[in-house]
């Protein structure tokens, strides 16, 4: 079958681009309005965009309730954040923060997600995330009515130490750290546990 997706809702689109460009990882965001009011809240429309320097993308679609979702609103108006990647442990937790919550709640109180002071940007970050990319943006683009697409630079990176297999030589035990990343629908997840080695020719 074929969908013009110049004719089709904004509804629809997200359910062929959301069910079809999978598995995702998650960057699960923290940051801070201009106020001081953290926020921590999960994007699946993310991934890592080079590494000189080092870029991540984050595509941040309208809120639920109309207007700019919290996340894009501090990130445009103070211009860093953490992204936090999400083991499975943490899946409910991170679930938990993504309810459509009014600005002055603090997700991560509320979840009871422990938070750490990071080291080179305002937000805090999650303190027992395997992986956490202290970011500063580059470029905030408004790509649609409330839509916004986020190039930042990671200024720190944070690894847990039990995941670090060789400092020296920056190896790592991905396997162990059991992050989640999301797939189709509206609730389903995957772990990657099935894997396969294939090098390049």
């Amino acid at each position: 079958m074929h969908w013009d997706m110049r004719a089709l809702g904004p509804r629809d689109r997200y359910k062929i681009i959301g069910s079809c460009i999978v598995p995702r990882p998650i960057a699960w965001i923290s940051s801070l309005s201009a106020d001081g009011v953290p926020n921590l809240a999960p994007f699946s429309f993310f991934n890592a965009m080079g590494n000189d320097p080092p870029i991540l993308a984050i595509g941040m679609v309208k809120s639920a309730t109309a207007g700019f979702k919290d996340t894009a609103a501090n990130i445009r108006d103070t211009g860093d954040f953490v992204v936090n990647l999400v083991k499975a442990e943490h899946a409910a937790l991170m679930n938990a923060t993504s309810a459509d919550l009014p600005p002055e709640i603090e997700e991560a109180a509320l979840a009871g997600v422990q938070m750490e002071a990071s080291l080179c940007v305002s937000a805090q970050r999650v303190a027992d995330a395997p992986v956490a990319f202290e970011c500063r943006t580059v470029h905030y683009i408004e790509t649609g009515p409330c839509q916004v697409t986020v190039l930042a630079e990671v200024l720190m990176a944070h690894v847990a130490d039990q995941f670090v297999t060789d400092p020296d030589r920056i190896h790592f035990d991905i396997e162990a750290m059991d992050m989640v990343a999301r797939m189709h629908g509206a609730g389903w997840y995957s772990r990657q546990t099935n894997l396969f080695e294939m090098l390049r020719p």
